[in-house]
């Protein structure tokens, strides 16, 4: 990728409703993100009818009801859907993807043609999940939320042991609290990963705003993930921590921005600021009047702008040597 490839995580923030979904996707089109990207599962195999929510999204739903799998039963998508957002992606030529969360979603997101698969942070000491998607041999972007080093040693041994390309392989540095604190985001760490197992590294952003995200493609992210939604107010485990429309435009911009900024790391005089040298650089001039046959000194040299003249790092090479004509104050040497 020559760029940063951007995903905007629509995520669960479609409420169930299909228009909703098209409605993120057309957000996600018009904020210039590369990919929009879902989730894929069957509450009936993520989780137990007595798992309980976690805390962060007990406190972002107004509900009673605690149980993990009536909240995830709501958010399903069924096979109908997936084609028809993959069909409305082609249409708005943007990148359909989505997170499987269980080993019939994977099989479903691979026969429907998805070419990148997006493992998320609680899979990635799922064994047998990890072989598959290993297995299918395609492009891999791999959260590491709540991992070690060591875990995320274990996972890639065990995608590249099943069939998959390291060079296919991107590790997202990642904290699953939803918004993440500050002081737990610990962007260094993305560095840290992409260094210890010399492969491309990115982020996967739950903090509020969007200053994470710009600063960790300062530090080389080649992916970022964030998510966001339609309006924040809207019911649902993820909306409070996403970008809106614009937040999520702004990012983009922001991201973009940096890129370019960031440049190729020569330094070299840029083609914007060659013609500012004579301008803002100065030449060796004359202090003083100074006579034919003197020698000249620092008492009679100086240094001013434009730079049109001898350099003034040529200084020591001119003082002691004598005057070949007469030159008037400020006249260039």
């Amino acid at each position: 990728m020559k760029q940063v490839f951007i995903i905007a995580e629509a995520g669960v923030n479609h409420n169930g409703s299909i228009e909703l979904a098209k409605k993120l996707i057309d957000t996600a089109v018009e904020s210039g993100a590369d990919a929009v990207k879902f989730q894929t599962f069957k509450a009936s195999n993520l989780v137990s009818k007595d798992a309980k929510k976690a805390n962060y999204q007990i406190q972002n739903m107004d509900d009673n009801d605690n149980s993990q799998y009536n909240m995830l039963k709501k958010l399903e998508l069924d096979v109908d859907t997936h084609k028809e957002l993959i069909k409305y992606c082609q249409k708005k030529n943007i990148i359909f993807l989505s997170t499987p969360f269980d080993n019939d979603s994977i099989k479903l997101l691979d026969e429907l043609g998805l070419e990148i698969f997006k493992i998320p942070s609680g899979e990635i000491t799922n064994l047998p999940y990890l072989r598959q998607i290993g297995a299918l041999r395609k492009k891999v972007i791999l959260s590491t939320g709540m991992a070690n080093m060591s875990e995320i040693e274990d996972a890639l041994d065990i995608l590249t042991k099943a069939g998959t390309k390291k060079e296919n392989i991107t590790i997202l540095h990642a904290n699953t609290m939803y918004p993440t604190p500050y002081k737990d985001v610990n962007l260094k760490a993305m560095v840290t990963i992409g260094n210890t197992f010399d492969i491309p590294y990115g982020y996967s952003d739950h903090t509020l705003g969007i200053e994470v995200d710009v600063a960790a493609v300062a530090l080389g992210a080649s992916v970022i993930e964030k998510h966001f939604t339609i309006d924040k107010t809207m019911p649902g485990p993820d909306h409070k921590a996403s970008l809106e429309p614009d937040e999520l435009k702004a990012m983009v911009s922001a991201i973009r921005n940096i890129e370019i900024a960031l440049g190729d790391g020569i330094k070299k005089p840029s083609p914007s600021e060659i013609p500012n040298i004579i301008v803002a650089r100065k030449s060796i001039v004359a202090k003083k009047d100074i006579k034919k046959g003197k020698l000249f000194t620092i008492n009679n040299l100086t240094t001013k702008r434009p730079a049109n003249g001898i350099s003034p790092m040529l200084w020591d090479d001119l003082i002691g040597r004598i005057a070949s004509k007469d030159y008037k104050e400020d006249e260039l040497i």
